[in-house]
């Protein structure tokens, strides 16, 4: 095995287990990725955080053919997507925490009630619709919603993200689900605020002064 290739496959262990130790997903739920050559690296079906390992780790096609006798996760075809459309796309991270699915169980778009939300590349995350999970059409919605966002929430299900790195795209699913979180206590009280296409405005301003979302 490539010493690239093995970097790459510890990378993807480590931040499962990261993933899974702050408890954005648990069991067998989520999934894993990271791009290696014209190829996916992905986690295994049915992994979780005390199961994936360097060996298991599944090497796959853009088409779904793998490497191995294990199967890789059922979602590999909304990962693979995700890579075909973006070049930038380096690692994607697929959760089912709490709070992401609260507001995805709403079919909602998160709004943009704190700036925060901005870090995702505008001024809300979109939800895209329902669709059983491992189909192609999800695949194809999850994809597009991307095309100006670095994450999304996806109907009655989770979220997904994509970044240049594991690093970068776990950092992502967590900072989604503190916003879900937030805006989950925030509507207790009411609507929230949503900041005006002013404040959008001059907060990508600042933004790209202070590289808050290139960082996330």
């Amino acid at each position: 095995m490539a010493d690239e290739e093995t970097t790459l496959r510890q990378e993807l262990v480590e931040h499962y287990q990261k993933v899974d130790a702050l408890g954005l997903n648990e069991m067998s739920s989520g999934n894993l990725s990271v791009r290696f050559r014209d190829k996916i690296l992905i986690s295994p079906n049915g992994a979780t955080g005390d199961s994936i390992t360097v060996d298991n780790v599944v090497t796959c096609s853009f088409n779904g053919d793998y490497e191995g006798d294990r199967l890789p996760s059922s979602e590999w075809r909304m990962h693979a997507a995700i890579y075909k459309e973006y070049e930038d796309a380096g690692a994607v991270v697929h959760t089912h925490s709490d709070y992401c699915v609260a507001v995805a169980s709403h079919v909602t778009t998160l709004p943009g009630f704190h700036y925060l939300v901005g870090v995702f590349g505008g001024g809300d995350v979109p939800c895209v619709p329902y669709s059983t999970f491992g189909r192609e059409q999800l695949a194809k919605d999850a994809s597009e919603a991307l095309a100006d966002r670095t994450a999304c929430l996806l109907g009655n299900h989770g979220m997904i993200a994509r970044a240049p790195n594991l690093k970068r795209a776990v950092n992502q699913a967590q900072r989604l689900e503190i916003m879900c979180r937030q805006y989950v206590l925030s509507r207790q009280l009411g609507e929230p605020n949503r900041l005006t296409d002013a404040d959008w405005e001059d907060f990508f301003k600042k933004a790209e002064e202070m590289a808050y979302a290139r960082n996330g």
